[in-house]
């Protein structure tokens, strides 16, 4: 396994592994016992950093989130889990009721959800400081302030360390970073977003690609953090699903002329190194111009076995500049 710092100030940063391993269906659509040996596997390999949130996974069973966290909590305490590995959570996307979900009725990112929430997941998790906590979504009905601060207090109080945006648009989080930093506040340092080695169409309407240019890295999110070094890109859907195995399962939103030169080129040098096209896009992600922590989900051990074996995969320069002109 390889390791990366994320985090400036010293008395919260964290070293974690470079693949992340997601615990969205944790609980819910991946039972308990083939979650344990999943969880167990990645730790064995030398696993750091493992994601959930509060609302997973709401659309699963009639549920309404937090089935993930305590899934968690329960596998830390029965394995005796502690510090050593880095539990990441997230709020402000959860349901405020069931039968609802967060694009009609979040629970939004105002100061009070945020504290309680925040002990509710501490409470599923079993822990008594979060390693890490996102504002998973935007919330433009507080005002930015609020949110800061509210994240930034509990930070003060110990209970969470690290503080992190996910599929906000790019001037509200350098506008949320620059509000912390003139009070003296912690800020964002760890952005979660969608990144892939397809780009992905951005003239989709909205009902056929909800989260649109909010969640994914394009270019206005790309060129922040070429100028933000000390950010930390975690990357999620890296494998689009298993669509790079299957292509006839890629969406419509990545039916785009270079697709299939790109596909091309990703065959092509999974044939040269004895890997597998998922491997070859993990390897991609996790070395290249905008280093990024490549969290990837798995329904089996010998799915996280596959993106295991990523980490080790050395892509020569001219192997990496091939991939990257393909159009």
């Amino acid at each position: 396994m390889r390791y990366r710092t994320i985090g400036i100030d010293p008395a919260t940063r964290r070293e974690v592994s470079v693949l992340s391993l997601g615990a969205m269906l944790f609980g819910t659509a991946t039972d308990e016992a083939t979650s344990y040996a999943i969880l167990d596997r990645y730790v064995e390999a030398g696993g750091t950093f493992i994601d959930t949130s509060d609302n997973y996974a709401f659309w699963q069973n009639g549920g309404q989130g937090g089935e993930s966290e305590e899934l968690l909590g329960r596998w830390r305490r029965s394995r005796g889990i502690g510090a050593e590995v880095v539990i990441a959570t997230k709020l402000g996307a959860r349901p405020l009721a069931p039968g609802t979900s967060y694009v009609d009725n979040p629970e939004g990112l105002s100061a009070k959800v945020i504290r309680e929430a925040a002990e509710r997941s501490r409470e599923r998790l079993g822990v008594d400081r979060l390693d890490l906590l996102y504002a998973h979504i935007e919330d433009r009905t507080v005002p930015l302030r609020e949110t800061v601060e509210g994240f930034a207090e509990l930070v003060g109080e110990g209970t969470v360390g690290l503080l992190g945006a996910s599929n906000h648009r790019a001037w509200r989080v350098e506008r949320a970073r620059g509000i912390a930093a003139a009070a003296g506040l912690p800020g964002y340092e760890v952005l979660q977003y969608h990144r892939s080695y397809l780009p992905s169409r951005v003239d989709l309407p909205i009902e056929l690609d909800p989260d649109g240019d909010v969640g994914w890295v394009g270019p206005d999110l790309a060129s922040y953090l070429r100028a933000e070094p000390q950010l930390a890109l975690v990357a999620y859907s890296p494998l689009l699903k298993g669509a790079y195995a299957r292509p006839d399962r890629l969406g419509v939103e990545y039916d785009l002329p270079s697709t299939p030169a790109r596909l091309a080129a990703l065959r092509a040098v999974a044939a040269e190194t004895g890997a597998t096209v998922n491997q070859v896009v993990l390897a991609w992600l996790m070395g290249g111009d905008i280093p990024a922590i490549a969290l990837v989900g798995a329904s089996s051990v010998a799915q996280l076995d596959e993106s295991l074996a990523a980490v080790d995969l050395a892509l020569t320069a001219e192997q990496r500049a091939r991939l990257d002109a393909a159009r």
